[in-house]
């Protein structure tokens, strides 16, 4: 969907890379510029998956000749992507200025986690650092557990990369009509909050209070997760009437009526929650898949990655892949159409072959 467009990523961690992937599964020429050496952060560092249908080219941004090639490249591109702090890549030169002298169209997307204006800009920060302090992380436990969701699932790549990948679309669409490029501030902060927009819906509804665990959502007997007599989980969400009864009745429960009135009933909920909690800590997780399976009950198992991989549905559509290590395919899908992601490249493995097709672009006059 995405041929044609031609993006720059300079190398970083999370956010940035996971927008250049999924714009390279989309069929982007994304061209990664990875620094001589690798990241120092066990497991960060050596041939990433983020990396996979990149192209990589290896430059010192510290030298003049480097920096050269870096401008010539993100002259032939649509877009570029860089998630260091501000003011970094002006004091090198490739701030966005810098970069929409040689292509006026270029839409520079800058991805952070404070953004680029305000107190904090400057600062240090991770995933739950940035979606503490917007809000987004606020109903993530039960009252008087620690806030914790999965990791950079909401700030890095929900309020990050997702938000920086529409917005760099965005203004490409925008540089096609009118020439003229912009600039992308992608905060995590931003964007995690933005996605709260659902939540504070419902809260002006009165679905949602501030209070944690008094919430439709947060609170109920039925929108949990419980642990199972084999030690793994289960996870119930019956918001409707008519999948509520159809999980009681999965539990036994379709004529206790304390459980039928305590369907919406906040002072109820503690208590029937210490009940469904004992009846799921009665047999293994296997034993509540087979009661629940194809019922509207709205109940599923919680499965690790690589039980996830192994599960009926999920391989039908083939959800994960074993191509190399373990990693989700492309996704959103095209006419029902799967697709497969590139090959992850190794540390500069295209930088012959991009310097040569800058080398003969120049010689055409297609580059400065």
């Amino acid at each position: 969907m995405l041929n044609g467009l031609r993006v720059v990523e300079f190398e970083g961690i999370g956010p940035g890379p996971f927008c250049g992937m999924l714009l390279a599964d989309l069929g982007a020429d994304v061209i990664v510029i990875h620094r001589p050496t690798a990241n120092a952060v066990p497991g960060m560092g050596g041939d990433s998956l983020l990396d996979r249908g990149k192209r990589s080219i290896t430059l010192d941004l510290k030298t003049a000749d480097d920096k050269a090639t870096a401008l010539a490249l993100i002259a032939t591109a649509d877009a570029l992507i860089e998630g260091n702090r501000p003011g970094v890549m002006e004091r090198l030169g490739l701030g966005p200025e810098d970069c929409q002298a040689v292509n006026r169209a270029l839409v520079y997307g800058r991805m952070t986690g404070w953004g680029q204006t305000g107190p904090l800009a400057p600062v240090a920060g991770h995933d739950l650092n940035y979606i503490g302090r917007s809000g987004a992380l606020w109903y993530a436990a039960a009252p008087g557990a620690a806030p914790l969701t999965p990791p950079t699932l909401v700030g890095d790549i929900g309020g990050g990369a997702m938000y920086l990948a529409v917005g760099l679309l965005s203004g490409v669409l925008n540089a096609r009509a009118t020439g003229k490029g912009s600039v992308v501030d992608a905060a995590i902060v931003d964007g995690s909050a933005h996605m709260m927009a659902l939540l504070m819906s419902l809260r002006a509804g009165g679905a949602v209070v501030t209070d944690r665990g008094q919430s439709l959502l947060d609170g109920p007997h039925w929108s949990r997760s419980y642990p199972c007599a084999c030690g793994s989980w289960i996870v119930v969400q019956a918001l409707e009437p008519k999948f509520y009864h159809l999980f009681l009745q999965g539990l036994g429960l379709e004529q206790d009526a304390a459980m039928i009135a305590g369907h919406y009933d906040r002072t109820a909920w503690p208590e029937l929650t210490r009940r469904v909690a004992a009846i799921f800590a009665s047999q293994p997780r296997s034993h509540w898949e087979s009661v629940f399976a194809g019922s509207d009950a709205c109940v599923a198992p919680v499965l690790s990655p690589d039980e996830a991989a192994q599960d009926a549905h999920i391989a039908a559509r083939g959800i994960w892949m074993r191509e190399g290590p373990l990693q989700p395919a492309p996704a959103p899908r095209f006419d029902g159409q799967r697709r497969t992601p590139g090959p992850i490249p190794a540390r500069g493995a295209h930088s012959a072959e991009l310097r040569a097709e800058l080398a003969k672009k120049a010689g055409s006059g297609q580059v400065s």
